[in-house]
């Protein structure tokens, strides 16, 4: 069935599909038999330059559902491969994901808008090439989360029910999820036509995400291997970024790693409570692979793949060469992430004001070493152990008490602390540990409690109320109360996320 074609505020491109022939295949989503809106994305749509004041509730369904398409869309499912736990899968590719095309955004920026959950592809492994409701709406939700909290990532424009059931352990209500990316292109994508020898497609591929992504390095003579060192320090960047606010992805395959920076792929994410870089929540990650703690490692281990598929560009005759450079480009990515990762915590700290401008110095980086130590020793809730600083600094430590029962080891560090901060204004200090340390974030819990209402229930209000809070993740209201606490240490340790496939 061949989906209608109504007008769309938005004019798509299609700067992939016309560079990249033979990287996707093309086919149209499956319709959806009663959809339904559940959530649309009003100031994503704006961001987009995308008027919707003259839609219609039922046109808005139909649209992103895949009933209707834009009119000028050319719906396709891109081709990539990757390593999946440390497997290599030679064709993975878009299993239940249509790229529609690309929109310039109201900055200019070029960005996918893409259905997720929209029916078979050619790549869908036997699978059914659909999504149910609690996933769509937990990515939706975290990628919010993540955006409010200053972390680049894809997110989604709108969430629309199917009114088709699926089965999964048990028969769950399918929906599809709108999703807006800088680009779906991934370190899986490089490996697809590296597997196969096709070097003219890695150099095309290449020069694509050069142009697109990296435009400033395209005039080098060595942009290739200048392409590995950028990814590199977005990869580096993110990571620290992740793990500054207790994020763990989850599942950190080579194709959930894109090119462009942005977390993609929010499947059995979770946000770490209990401080411990040993956290695992997804249940397909026995050994821990992913862990919070493993997650720069990993990185590096992508980066290294990817490094692979690009070795035949290096324009080396001998190959040992390439490998050379390549390996001085990766031996770049722990420093680099460790002065992100040292300087994110020098903020979170209160330290990155005044004279303490700049990379955290060799006392700074002690101090925070000492901090994390703290944390580890008590397993204490991540969040607010940051959050509660900014009281303490105002000389009210009660709530980092009734934290950490060994009340000499923090007074230790507050001492020191204090020490480091005394020629700070203690009300700016406050107000800085505040703006940079979020009280309030996607508690697994009420993640679960949310996605549990709107999937078995029909519910949607509590994804609302919750979305509303995770999305002013500084700010301290009386009515974000229960969005703040922990869950139960009896939650914490038997909860467990599951990818939505």
């Amino acid at each position: 069935m061949t989906a209608s074609r109504v007008d769309f505020s938005l004019e798509f491109q299609h700067s992939y599909a016309e560079q990249l022939p033979g990287f996707f295949v093309s086919l149209e989503p499956e319709p959806a038999p009663n959809p339904s809106l559940l959530q649309f994305n009003t100031a994503l749509a704006h961001d987009l330059g995308l008027d919707c004041e003259h839609f219609t509730p039922d046109v808005v369904e139909q649209l992103f559902s895949g009933n209707s398409l834009p009119r000028d869309a050319q719906p396709m499912a891109q081709a990539y491969a990757g390593h999946q736990f440390g497997n290599f899968v030679p064709q993975l590719g878009d299993g239940r994901a249509l790229v529609l095309g690309e929109v310039l955004d109201r900055n200019g920026k070029r960005r996918d808008i893409a259905l997720k959950g929209s029916g078979v592809t050619p790549f869908s492994r036997g699978g059914d090439g659909k999504a149910a409701v609690g996933p769509v709406l937990r990515e939706y939700l975290v990628g919010e989360a993540m955006h409010a909290l200053g972390i680049p990532t894809t997110r989604a424009l709108a969430a629309v029910a199917t009114g088709a059931p699926l089965m999964r352990d048990r028969q769950l209500p399918g929906a599809v999820l709108t999703r807006v990316a800088s680009s779906h292109i991934r370190v899986g994508t490089f490996q697809y036509f590296a597997a196969r020898g096709q070097v003219d497609s890695l150099r095309k591929l290449a020069d694509y995400v050069i142009q697109r992504h990296y435009p400033e390095i395209s005039e080098e003579p060595r942009c290739y291997l200048s392409l590995l060192t950028r990814v590199a320090e977005n990869q580096a960047d993110l990571i620290a970024r992740w793990m500054l606010v207790g994020f763990i992805h989850g599942v950190m395959n080579t194709d959930n790693m894109a090119v462009s920076g942005e977390t993609i792929d929010y499947g059995p994410c979770a946000f770490m409570e209990a401080y411990d870089p040993d956290t695992v929540f997804s249940s397909i990650d026995r050994a821990g692979r992913y862990a919070y703690g493993n997650q720069p490692s990993i990185a590096l281990w992508n980066l290294a793949r990817f490094a692979e598929t690009l070795l035949p560009l290096m324009g080396h005759q001998d190959s040992d060469e390439a490998v050379a450079e390549a390996t001085a480009v990766l031996e770049t990515f722990m420093p680099t992430f460790q002065n992100c990762w040292y300087s994110g915590a020098k903020t979170k700290l209160g330290l990155a004001l005044g004279e303490h401008l700049g990379a955290a110095d060799e006392t700074e980086r002690k101090l925070i070493d000492d901090w994390f130590e703290l944390l580890a020793a008590h397993k204490v809730d991540y969040t607010l152990s940051w959050r509660y600083l900014a009281d303490a600094v105002e000389g009210q430590v009660g709530n980092l008490r009734t934290l950490m029962t060994e009340s000499a080891e923090l007074d230790a560090f507050l001492t020191r602390w204090n020490e480091a901060l005394k020629d700070l204004p203690k009300v700016v200090v406050a107000e800085e540990l505040r703006a940079k340390n979020p009280i309030c974030l996607p508690r697994n819990h009420l993640v679960e409690e949310a996605l549990a209402a709107a999937s078995d229930a029909g519910n949607m209000e509590p994804f609302k109320n919750l979305l509303q809070a995770v999305r002013h993740p500084f700010t301290e209201t009386p009515t974000c109360a229960r969005y703040v606490l922990p869950a139960s240490s009896e939650f914490t340790a038997s909860y467990r996320t599951f990818c939505g496939t």
